[in-house]
Parts: structure tokens; C-alpha cells; sequence
């Protein structure tokens, strides 16, 4: 009799729980435009439309030098972050794991004893008794049967979370891949410029040297001399500059990885290193419905669904189940025989009939519900923004570049000019000087530019959600 009753007791339970009082899940409509910005900024490249999306290219196939790709590998071992984002992921599941295991029964064993003697002035008999008793039990304790949902709208909310933390996990190694990248180029960019500093320092440190020897022999003025010595001067503090910020940036990329990065991966100059995988932005602003950080903000926008349903339940009664089955005797040696069994069975219902808090908590969970909204729709708009930005970015870079090349090669001449007419006596030493600061500003700037240009590819492949693979 009693397994009857408990398993219809779960049969019912297990059928009703799938009935929750959630509202219908609907997604808000994106408050952005369908379409990527247009206008002169925004140039698209002919082959745009053949390559691939960001979200479908893994990481390993985007970036093409192979010591950045051994350095990023490392990292995404080694981080200390990206292993707390990944422990997060764990603790989440954990969680929903206890919450949806409430659907369940827990079903414990027990035995107890018993011993009392009752004196003979309170005994029936008249006379000193001693009372025994001995039990054994299998049972169900405070089971509440979810027939309104309340547990599976709690459950359904806790797995929304669960993949929240999932989704704040990609969107942290994204950010990680970038980062480290980033800090990657950022460390070629330095060691190039350190390059050029040295170079310059020796070019100009050669040409003091020979201006000191005509000074001497009175065919260089002093204001000469003291010029190209103002060069020189500038130059080694350029190159103590250079060696400082080339070893902040291998601090920095240690502290990345979470380790140190051996000397043999430090990078080549950013004109040597290999261009990175070509990108396609997609036709529509759609792709960025599958960026981690909008999946994150819709997983919570559906927890925070999930628990009006909770919060609608907290209405209606409770209703438990308190059931054992076992053995009970008066001898611990008759605990086990013929006649020893015994059995309970208690449901239990609770009827809400004035609580005003109730009320005042599903307001809350309903305006958690538009915080989650508002918050979605915002990291959508942010999101568009970070691309439309990398765009106008990407569309101009070309010009930029062209453009910076093209004054190199021109301060170049220039440069080349003067030195031949100082040494053929037609000019001042003071032009071939400016012609040399102009030529020096102009090499960092074009450094400075791819740099630009390769960030700019980094953040338009973590902006459109690529390197989570």
C-alpha cells in the first residue's frame, strides 16, 4: 500500500513539474540598426563578402606567426584569470545541479533507540517498569511536491546563470586572445623603434664626429656642432626610452601568459611579421547576437523570466511529503522478525492566506526582468558601436598607411639632398639636420601605423566574437 501511494506521489510529482508559471520568453528586438554603418569611412573591400565571419574562424587559423600562436596557447593555460572565469563555470553548474536535484526526493536511513524506566507511582502496572524501543527506517523527509512550478522556475533560473557563466568565460579568453596579441605587436612596435633609435644614435653620433673634426680645423662652425650634438643627445634619450618601454612590454606579456615567455618567441618587427587572416564583418548587424557578452545578458534576461515564475508560485499552496517505512521493536534481538514492520505516511499543504511580501516579490522579480532587458539591449547597442568604430577604423587604414609610406619615402629624398649639398658646401647643416628629425618622426610614425593597422585586425576579430574557439 504504501509503495502505491509513493509512487503515484512521484509519478504525480514528475508529471506536474514540467508546468511552471513562467511568462513566455520572447527576445527583444535589437535597438540597433540591420545594417553596418555606411559613408566614406566605412570603404569594404571587394573581397569582403568571400571571406569568413570571425565566429566561424578559430583563433589558431586567424593569427598566421607561429610564436605569437605558441605564446597565446600558453596563455590560455596558464592565465590566472581566465582559470577563475573557467572555475566560475564549475561553481555555476554546481549550483544548478543543487537547485534542480530539489525536484527529487532525499531519501535517508535512520535508527534510533530508546530506553526508560518508569518508577511504579507512575507506571500502570503499580509496580517499576523499564521501556525499550528499537527502530529502523527508510524514508522520505519534507518532499514538496513542485505541482506549481515553483522549484522548476528556480532550477530554469539557475541554469540561465549557468550559462551566463559559460558565455563570461568565452567573452574572458576573447579578451585574452586580444590581449595578449595586442601586448604581442605592442612589443615588436617598441623593439622596432628601438632599432631605429639605436640606428639614428650611431648615424648621428658618426655625423658628430665628423663635424667635430671640421670644427677643428675651422671648416664647421660651433653653432654646427652643437646641433648635430643636440641629436645625438636626443637619440640616446629616445634609446633609453625604447630599452625601458621594451622591458615593461615583456613584463607585461609574462603577466598575460602566467609565465615567462622564453627569448626565442620575442617577436620580429612589425614589417616582417605575417598579415593576418583577412575577416568578413558579415552582410548584417545580426552576427552580433552570437558575441559572448550578449549571450551572457540574454541567459540573464531569461533567468531573471524564470524567476517571476518562482515568484507567481509563492501564491499558491505548498505541498509535502513526509513518508517512512521500517522496523520497530520493544527487544533490539526482534528488531528483524515476522510482525516488526511499520510504516507513515504525512502529506503536508500549506495555503498562503495573507503574506503582502508575496506581492512585493514578484514586483521585484519583474523589474529585474527590465533591468535584464534594458542591460541587454544596452551591451547590444555597445557592441554595434565597438564595431562601427573598428570599421571606420578599418576603412581609412589603407589611406593612412599608403600615405605614411609615401612621406617616409619623401623625408628620405629630402634627407639624402641635403646631406649632398652640405657636403658639396651649397647648404646649412641646420636643413640636413631638420631633414633628419623630419625623417625620424616620419619612420616612427609609419611603425605607429602598423601597429594601427594590426591592433585594428585584432579588435575587429574580438568585436565580431571570433577567438573564442
Amino acid at each position: 500500500m504504501t509503495r502505491k501511494i509513493v509512487s503515484l506521489g512521484v509519478g504525480l510529482a514528475l508529471f506536474l513539474a514540467g508546468c511552471t508559471m513562467i511568462p513566455e520568453y520572447s527576445r527583444p528586438a535589437a535597438p540597433v540598426s540591420e545594417q553596418w554603418p555606411q559613408g566614406p569611412a566605412y570603404q569594404e573591400e571587394p573581397s569582403a563578402s568571400t571571406r569568413p565571419l570571425a565566429a566561424d574562424l578559430r583563433w589558431r587559423d586567424f593569427f598566421t606567426d607561429g610564436p605569437l600562436k605558441q605564446i597565446i596557447d600558453t596563455a590560455l593555460q596558464n592565465n590566472r584569470d581566465l582559470r577563475v572565469a573557467a572555475l566560475n563555470v564549475e561553481r555555476a553548474r554546481a549550483y544548478y545541479r543543487i537547485q534542480r536535484y530539489e525536484l527529487l526526493p532525499r531519501v535517508d536511513a535512520a535508527g534510533s533507540a530508546y530506553k526508560e524506566r518508569v518508577p511504579a507511582d507512575l507506571s500502570s502496572s503499580g509496580s517499576a517498569v523499564t521501556v525499550e524501543e528499537y527502530r529502523a527506517e527508510l524514508g522520505v523527509s519534507a518532499w514538496e511536491l513542485d505541482f506549481f512550478g515553483r522549484i522548476r522556475s528556480l532550477s530554469q533560473s539557475a541554469l540561465q546563470e549557468y550559462f551566463a557563466t559559460e558565455q563570461a568565460r568565452r567573452s574572458a579568453q576573447i579578451l585574452l586572445v586580444s590581449e595578449v596579441a595586442n601586448t604581442y605587436l605592442t612589443f615588436a612596435a617598441d623593439r622596432e623603434n628601438l632599432q631605429l633609435a639605436q640606428s639614428t644614435l650611431e648615424s648621428q653620433q658618426a655625423a658628430y664626429n665628423l663635424i667635430r673634426r671640421r670644427f677643428e680645423v675651422g671648416l664647421s662652425s660651433e653653432l654646427d656642432l652643437r646641433q648635430v650634438q643636440t641629436r645625438v643627445e636626443t637619440a640616446r634619450v629616445d634609446v633609453a626610452r625604447f630599452t625601458e618601454q621594451v622591458a615593461r612590454d615583456v613584463n607585461a606579456l609574462n603577466l598575460l601568459v602566467g609565465s615567462t615567455v622564453p627569448a626565442d618567441l620575442a617577436p620580429q618587427p612589425l614589417s616582417t611579421l605575417a598579415p593576418l587572416r583577412a575577416l568578413s564583418p558579415g552582410t548584417s548587424s545580426e552576427v552580433l547576437l552570437q558575441r559572448p557578452d550578449i549571450l551572457r545578458a540574454e541567459s540573464l534576461l531569461k533567468s531573471a523570466n524564470a524567476n517571476i515564475g518562482a515568484a507567481r508560485a509563492a501564491f499558491f499552496p505548498r505541498i509535502s511529503l513526509t513518508t517512512a517505512i521500517g522496523t520497530a521493536s520493544s527487544d533490539l534481538s526482534g528488531l528483524f522478525e515476522s510482525g516488526s514492520g511499520t510504516w507513515m505516511f504525512s502529506p503536508r499543504i500549506a495555503m498562503p492566506i495573507f503574506d503582502p511580501r508575496t506581492w512585493s516579490a514578484l514586483r521585484v522579480t519583474k523589474v529585474d526582468r527590465e533591468i535584464a532587458v534594458a542591460q541587454y539591449e544596452g551591451a547590444i547597442q555597445s557592441a554595434f558601436r565597438e564595431v562601427a568604430d573598428t570599421l571606420a577604423q578599418r576603412g581609412t587604414i589603407g589611406d593612412r598607411m599608403t600615405a605614411q609610406q609615401s612621406l617616409v619615402d619623401a623625408t628620405l629624398a629630402t634627407y639624402r639632398i641635403s646631406t649632398a649639398r652640405y657636403e658639396k658646401g651649397t647648404d646649412i647643416y641646420l636643413n640636413v639636420l631638420d631633414a633628419q628629425r623630419s625623417l625620424y618622426a616620419a619612420q616612427q610614425g609609419l611603425i605607429a601605423t602598423r601597429l594601427i593597422d594590426f591592433a585594428n585586425q585584432v579588435r575587429l576579430y574580438a568585436v565580431l566574437g571570433g577567438g573564442g574557439k
